[in-house]
């Protein structure tokens, strides 16, 4: 059955993608009744249907579902060892798949790629932008060969993390606001503030819930977002408070960053997977970034 199905395995993971034979043969370049033929023959092997009808299309069955996974664990593994092959021959043509939370696309990640770049200019990049849950999801499920996150390390068992910096946190008010011309200020100061917050699943949101729990009070939530830019217009547009880092290269138009008591930090981490042999052109940037200043 394993002889059978290995010539296959792109052919189930299709037919999860597209619910529809059609599709699933122009994904792969090949007729559509050489498709059917093939999923008849993977049933006949098997003693049961791969696939049902369901509308318009179809949809695995259970079983079919049960090799599509283990189809596109096969797949992301041969793709890893052709790219380490291809490295090995040629790694200053390799490509890197990174993923960072949005606030790091500001000036972190450019300043990486920039000096990496200026010495290995035929590595490719593909960059990848979301919360920090979605990028340790993304890294573990294999999407990602590394991630900038914040805050690090991370409590996952499959991840492995290297620390890179502290980032201070500041508490952003409308400059009108009754803060904004403070030295400084406390989270209890803030109770009855009402929040412009990111979305759950971001570090941020995560920082500023615990504060707010170790104050003793819930934030009132005023809006949600899912980019520092966005919390930071609406900010200064008056409708809440957030807590995020220093806007670089300077305050922001119509914002005041006022430090708080006690200061509140972040630290910014590389995370990789620790049980996957990084390709030559990825362990190459890995040793860079680690490498950088603190």
């Amino acid at each position: 059955m394993t002889a059978q199905l290995a010539p296959q395995l792109a052919l189930l993971t299709a037919l999860r993608r597209t619910t529809n034979v059609t599709r699933a043969a122009e994904l792969l370049g090949v007729p559509q009744p050489t498709v059917s033929r093939r999923i008849a023959a993977l049933g006949d092997a098997l003693g049961a249907p791969l696939t049902v009808p369901d509308g318009r299309g179809i949809r695995l069955t259970r079983a079919a579902e049960l090799l599509a996974d283990a189809a596109e664990r096969a797949l992301a593994a041969v793709d890893t060892g052709v790219r380490q092959a291809r490295e090995e021959v040629d790694p200053e043509s390799g490509h890197i798949v990174l993923g960072f939370l949005h606030l790091l696309g500001r000036s972190l990640v450019p300043t990486l790629l920039r000096g990496y770049r200026a010495d290995h200019p035929h590595v490719r990049f593909t960059l990848v932008q979301g919360s920090r849950q979605d990028m340790v999801d993304r890294l573990t499920s294999g999407e990602l060969d590394l991630a900038l996150l914040a805050p690090a390390p991370v409590d996952d068992p499959l991840l492995d993390t290297a620390v890179l910096a502290e980032q201070e946190i500041f508490l952003s008010v409308p400059t009108s606001h009754r803060l904004a011309g403070q030295q400084s200020a406390a989270i209890e100061d803030l109770k009855d503030e009402e929040f412009v917050l990111l979305e759950t699943g971001y570090g941020l949101r995560t920082i500023t819930d615990d504060l707010c729990a170790a104050a003793g009070f819930e934030p009132k939530i005023a809006f949600e977002g899912q980019e520092s830019d966005t919390v930071r217009g609406l900010v200064a547009a008056g409708l809440g408070v957030a807590l995020l880092p220093r806007f670089e290269p300077g305050s922001p138009a119509g914002v005041a960053e006022v430090p708080l008591v006690p200061p509140v930090g972040r630290t910014i981490g590389l995370a990789w997977r620790k049980d996957v042999v990084l390709p030559p052109a990825v362990a190459r940037f890995w040793e860079r970034v680690r490498a950088q200043p603190r």
